[in-house]
């Protein structure tokens, strides 16, 4: 195996990453070297290419970029079991301390002192990633590698969708990206009887529509109090995902849910802004921050979904090889797609 290989690279504080030479990272006796083979594009990768404030506080160049993969296992350290070379795998971005009060109570989700992969630490944009071997996850054989290659960001879609029951309720998801997508698709595999989503892309509220979302809604209008009387929904709705980091959203979510409702919110706003605490606490509403994914609880609920016959295939409507990364981003960046696959080579 070479010792060198191609990676894309947050070179120094600027705009731009760059696709470069470098040496395959070394493992150690825990560690397992993965060979990439597609990698999903996600926000926080547009971040750190773009350069903006939230990168600039969080990430130090050089670093290698990008969390969302799918590979193969090419080596492992003396001290890992139960991996074999040739074993088709996922890695979980987050890396924990193991030591804080919530890593030794099995709570590894809650870490405070959580390293992410490809923000904190060199990442999967590259031919190969070397990682923990308690990091990875096992797809089943048989898997479609642009499934396999977003099961990250799909775990935050099922880790949101699953926060509180769905069986029977209204759902209201403000952000129609891949990932409010995906969660529609496990809130409707849930039993929800409706699944109403809200977004400023006509591409995406398209997507979500054929996706199987009741209704989609644009979130510059007026229309979602028009839809939620046509689905006969006097009281409000019951559960809401924030998947769009929006204040406008979350303060529309707020007014819309019926009394004792709950909201899970995945989306990170980039500046402080106020809601209605008033509204919330007399409607008796539970807000609950999600972040990341059960380790590794989430993992398996996503491998029983993919299994069991859920398709979030459809959300890939873009595939770029590596060398073509500008073009990928600029279509991330446009909106007008769901989610955006690199290739790095074939199994």
């Amino acid at each position: 195996m070479t010792d060198r290989m191609r990676a894309l690279i947050k070179d120094g504080p600027r705009p731009g990453l760059v696709l470069t030479d470098a040496p395959v990272p070394p493992i150690g006796r825990d560690d397992v070297l993965i060979r990439v083979l597609r990698t999903g594009i996600c926000g926080t990768d547009l971040h750190i290419e773009s350069w903006d404030q939230w990168a600039q506080a969080h990430v130090e160049p050089p670093l290698l970029v990008g969390h969302e993969f799918v590979g193969e296992i090419v080596e492992f350290g003396a001290d890992v079991q139960e991996l074999a070379l040739g074993d088709l795998v996922s890695g979980e971005g987050h890396l924990v301390c193991g030591r804080c009060r919530n890593c030794m109570a099995g709570r590894r989700v809650l870490c405070a002192n959580t390293r992410g992969v490809g923000v904190d630490r060199d990442g999967a944009f590259a031919e190969y990633i070397a990682l923990p071997a308690s990091n990875l996850w096992r797809h089943h054989p048989g898997i479609d590698l642009d499934v396999a290659a977003i099961f990250d960001p799909f775990g935050n879609a099922v880790h949101t969708a699953l926060a509180f029951p769905v069986l029977g309720e209204d759902v209201l998801i403000t952000g129609a990206g891949p990932i409010g997508i995906m969660a529609s698709l496990v809130c409707r595999r849930a039993g929800a009887r409706n699944v109403v989503m809200t977004d400023l892309s006509e591409f995406r509220l398209q997507l979500a529509t054929r996706l199987g979302a009741t209704r989609a809604v644009q979130a510059s209008g007026d229309g979602l109090r028009q839809v939620m009387g046509e689905l006969g929904m006097r009281e409000g709705f019951d559960v809401g995902l924030e998947m769009s980091g929006a204040p406008a959203a979350l303060q529309t979510m707020i007014g819309t849910m019926a009394h004792g409702g709950r909201i899970a919110v995945l989306g990170l706003p980039s500046s402080q802004f106020g809601v209605d605490w008033s509204h919330l606490i007399t409607n008796m509403l539970t807000i609950r921050g999600i972040y990341g994914r059960e380790m590794f609880e989430t993992w398996y609920w996503m491998s029983v979904l993919v299994d069991s016959g859920l398709d979030i295939s459809p959300v890939v409507t873009h595939r770029f090889d590596a060398t073509d990364y500008q073009a990928a981003f600029d279509v991330v960046r446009s909106g007008e797609c769901g989610k955006v696959v690199l290739g790095w080579g074939e199994r």
